[in-house]
């Protein structure tokens, strides 16, 4: 046992002796540097694990440092680091898309709603495209393309004698667009370039366009209503890369402005405009949104 201690001294001896005569004369000696550059790092474009004791990698023609330097403001270092996740000058596409069909027909429930005959069909598509012009931060566009049609050809609802009504032949239609600007900020959650939380911030306008025909007193009315929407919203989230190029985005809508203003026209009669605004401080659960991005 004293032999196998005395031969790992005499080999860490021998090492940091080594390390001694590779220093140039005059230079001050630091064994942890030394072994950082000891070890080749190769040229890339993307990303290096580091490894060991190396501290910076290399990003095409720069040396970037894995922990991006921050101010600490506050009056404890709580020991938080920034990780490196997407360097500077990096290209990132994006894309969202939704589609979701239901359909009844002669449908009963309870014996209370008989004869359902609905179908109804939506779909979105949303790509992106932004640039990372710090590491770790982006500012791109995002587009935005709402379909959605409902059509209900009868519905029956007999709760009693005294309370039974049936509608029939109503529809829906409606379609939007919108573009927004987004700025994106990440916080890399480890050196492995996997994990990521980030906060996104964007700046919407967007129009659209809805038609709603019922029958009425046996009358055809068919309302078209004009909307045109504004919104700056602040959305949380949380990035994994399945690839290293391809990565997998969940965000969170907790907070934001918005306004509404619409425009009725029935029958090509002008009803009025209706404006409204207001504020959203929660967690909306249907303003969850799943995409991934490739980068480049």
């Amino acid at each position: 046992m004293k032999r196998a201690i005395y031969i790992i001294i005499a080999l860490i001896g021998l090492g940091f002796c080594q390390q001694i005569v590779a220093e140039p004369v005059g230079s001050e000696f630091n064994p942890l540097k030394s072994m950082a550059n000891r070890k080749k790092i190769p040229v890339d474009s993307t990303v290096v694990r580091p490894d060991g004791f190396d501290e910076k990698v290399i990003i095409g023609d720069d040396t970037v440092s894995i922990i991006i330097p921050e101010k600490n403001y506050g009056r404890y270092d709580r020991g938080l680091f920034n990780y490196l996740i997407i360097p500077k000058g990096q290209w990132a596409f994006g894309l969202t898309a939704s589609y979701g069909e239901f359909s009844t027909d002669d449908l009963e429930m309870l014996s209370i709603i008989t004869d359902l005959d609905f179908k109804v069909k939506a779909y979105s598509l949303r790509p992106s495209i932004s640039y990372f012009f710090r590491n770790n931060q982006s500012i791109g566009l995002k587009f935005n393309y709402v379909r959605t049609m409902a059509d209900l050809q009868h519905l029956s609802v007999d709760i009693d004698e005294d309370l039974s009504f049936s509608i029939s032949n109503i529809s829906y239609y409606s379609q939007s667009y919108s573009a927004s600007v987004f700025y994106r900020n990440y916080v890399g959650l480890g050196a492995s370039k996997r994990f990521a939380i980030f906060n996104e911030v964007d700046l919407t306008l967007g129009s659209g366009i809805s038609r709603f025909k019922r029958y009425y007193n046996e009358e055809l009315k068919d309302t078209r209503t004009n909307v045109t929407t504004g919104a700056l919203n602040f959305s949380p989230g949380v990035c994994v890369f399945i690839m290293d190029n391809v990565s997998f985005n969940v965000s969170f809508g907790v907070f934001g402005l918005n306004f509404n203003r619409e425009k009725q026209i029935t029958n090509e009669v002008e009803e009025g405009t209706r404006f409204s605004s207001g504020a959203n401080f929660r967690f909306n659960i249907f303003n969850i949104n799943f995409g991934l991005g490739i980068h480049i």
